[in-house]
């Protein structure tokens, strides 16, 4: 079993898979054909795909029994161990300086409403702890 995934590409190379391969979804193509034909077939969609972007999946001996090929694809195929996974690369956050930094409103509206006022016998401050820190 073969399938080839393809995304932004030009009509005429899902034209030309489309005689190899079915098409069971907008650039999904699935089809058992044998591994010259395969070749021959990645070769033209690696030629043929543009600014587009392809993957291929295809089965092969061994414990997963099946194989991955990308073209200009951010996700990469990667072997842990004899087992082939996809890795997708992690979004990288930039700094935005007209984000605001500090606490929010509503944290501080929190935090500040849930302290209990000094005068009130409950305060757990003692004068002779913040007469201490005032040094510092």
């Amino acid at each position: 079993m073969t399938v080839i995934i393809l995304t932004a590409c030009p009509e005429g190379l899902r034209g030309h898979l489309t005689q190899w391969l079915l098409e069971i979804s907008a650039g999904v193509y699935v089809g058992q054909v044998n591994s010259r034909i395969r070749h021959r077939l990645w070769a033209k969609v690696v030629e043929m795909a543009g600014p587009g972007r392809a993957l291929l999946v295809y089965q092969q001996p061994g414990e997963q029994r099946l194989t991955f090929a990308v073209h200009d694809h951010h996700w990469e195929p990667v072997d842990f161990d004899g087992i082939t996974l996809m890795r997708r690369p992690t979004e990288r956050r930039s700094y935005n300086p007209a984000a605001p930094s500090g606490w929010s409103k509503a944290s501080k509206r929190r935090r500040f409403g849930r302290r209990v006022p000094e005068s009130s016998e409950g305060s757990s401050t003692s004068p002779t702890q913040s007469e201490g820190n005032r040094g510092s």
